[in-house]
C-alpha cells in the first residue's frame, strides 16, 4: 500500500491491486445491491444526486447527509466477505455508502465526509470497481491540490485529518461510458 502525505497531517493510502477478484465483485455487487436515484438538498434546494446509491451497513448505522436520512439495508453476502477483508486491515466499518456511477456524465462534486456520526477525523475508504475515474482532493485554505486515478480494483484510504482539512470529488469525464462502483 503506497502511502501519499498530504498537509496539516492527512494523508492517503492507495493500493492499486487491492481486490484482483474486481471483475467478480463488480458483477455479483450490481446483481445484490438495489441501487436507487435519490434527491439530496443543496444550498437549500432538492436536486437529484449525480449518481445511484445505497446505503448498507448495521442495523444501528443510520447515516444523514445532505439533508437525507439513510435507513441501512442489510449487509449482502459480497459486501459482508469485502467487509471481512478490510476487517483484516484494521479497517472495521459498520456502513458502506454504495455508489453507482453509470457513466462519466455521473459524479460527486467537491465534499468531505465530515458527519457528526462519523466522529472528528474519520477513516473512509473507497473501494473502485469498473471504469477508471479521476478522484481529486482540494485542501480547504492553501492552493494544494491533488488528483489521483482509481483504478478497477483499487483501494484508496483517507486518514488522519484528510475530512477536516481536505475536500475530495469525482468530476464529470464525458468520454467514460463504461459504469464505476464504489
Amino acid at each position: 500500500m503506497q502511502r501519499i502525505e498530504l498537509q496539516d497531517g492527512a494523508y492517503l493510502e492507495l493500493d492499486p491491486e487491492w481486490l484482483p477478484e474486481a471483475d467478480a465483485v463488480q458483477l455479483a455487487l450490481m446483481r445484490e445491491i438495489p441501487f436507487e436515484a435519490r434527491a439530496i438538498k443543496l444550498f437549500g434546494r432538492e436536486v437529484m444526486q449525480p449518481r445511484l446509491v445505497a446505503w448498507v451497513g448495521d442495523a444501528e448505522a443510520v447515516y444523514a447527509y445532505s439533508g437525507v436520512r439513510h435507513e441501512p439495508l442489510p449487509w449482502t453476502p459480497t459486501l459482508r466477505a469485502l467487509r471481512a477483508k478490510l476487517a483484516q486491515s484494521d479497517l472495521a466499518f459498520n456502513g458502506v455508502l454504495c455508489n453507482l456511477y453509470r457513466d462519466g456524465r455521473d459524479s460527486m462534486g467537491l465534499h468531505s465526509d465530515s458527519e457528526p456520526e462519523l466522529g472528528p477525523d474519520p477513516i473512509v475508504a473507497s473501494l473502485s470497481l469498473g471504469a477508471t475515474r479521476r478522484f481529486q482532493l482540494r485542501h480547504r485554505r492553501s492552493d494544494h491540490a491533488l488528483e489521483v486515478a482509481l483504478t478497477h480494483g483499487s483501494l484508496l484510504v483517507m486518514r488522519g485529518t484528510t475530512q477536516r482539512f481536505y475536500r475530495h470529488a469525482v468530476p464529470k469525464q464525458r468520454t467514460n461510458t463504461a459504469p464505476r462502483i464504489n
